[in-house]
């Protein structure tokens, strides 16, 4: 059955139990998914440094600063796209994120602006204030009006690490010598997951330069399978 929760006030979206699946090899179908095998993947799920196809999205709850409120993985109740970046990036995570603000329009022609979330979260919460994810938001062409692009900011450096390096696999590295940025750059993988309303991650699609027909088409069937009868 498909979960509903809400992101609204000041409050936590309602806990909901998540989808178990055990990790399976990347050439098998393994309960709880609705794509098939994801076929550039390079290495069996449980092999990776990051959750694939067929795994649990890691459990987390972060500060969402421009809806208020908090966002909880355990609830997740929609299709998501999930991602770890830095708003100050001066050139992967602003590719990847327009990328995302193309399939977030596409989703909204569909008509499924209500059935998916778009969740970045930043590994630099010392940078990446309120005021910083709106003009990034603004930068990369996101509606966050559509009220399904949510940024998410962990409290600290730290927990940062701890949710998306140890959890979601995305690492990182903070550097002070960079001809990129003045004060401190980070050097990072970039991966996106497609995630399930029940929690279970269908593609990890790796690198900033997503083809966007294949994620929306992905979302879409996705999103349909777990649609309202």
């Amino acid at each position: 059955m498909k979960r509903r929760t809400l992101l609204a006030g000041a409050g936590t979206v309602a806990s909901g139990s998540l989808a178990g699946c055990t990790s399976r090899l990347f050439g098998e179908s393994p309960d709880g998914v609705v794509l098939d095998p994801q076929e550039d993947q390079i290495a069996d799920s449980e092999d990776l440094a990051y959750p694939a196809y067929g795994q649990p999205l890691p459990s987390f709850e972060l500060p969402a600063p421009l809806a208020d409120g908090t966002f909880d993985s355990d609830a997740l109740d929609r299709t998501a796209l999930v991602t770890g970046v830095f708003t100050f990036c001066p050139g992967e995570c602003s590719i990847l994120l327009r990328q995302w603000a193309t399939v977030q329009r596409r989703v909204a022609a569909a008509e499924l602006t209500d059935e998916v979330y778009f969740l970045p979260i930043t590994f630099d919460p010392e940078r990446d204030d309120a005021a910083a994810l709106r003009d990034n938001a603004a930068s990369v062409g996101a509606d966050l009006d559509a009220g399904n692009w949510i940024y998410l900011r962990p409290a600290t450096p730290e927990r940062a690490e701890a949710v998306v390096e140890d959890e979601l696999g995305i690492g990182f590295e903070r550097t002070t010598d960079s001809d990129r940025l003045p004060g401190y750059d980070f050097t990072h993988n970039v991966v996106t997951f497609l995630v399930n309303p029940d929690g279970t991650v269908e593609r990890a699609y790796r690198g900033e330069r997503l083809d966007p027909d294949r994620v929306v088409s992905d979302v879409e069937r996705v999103a349909a399978a777990f649609a309202d009868d």
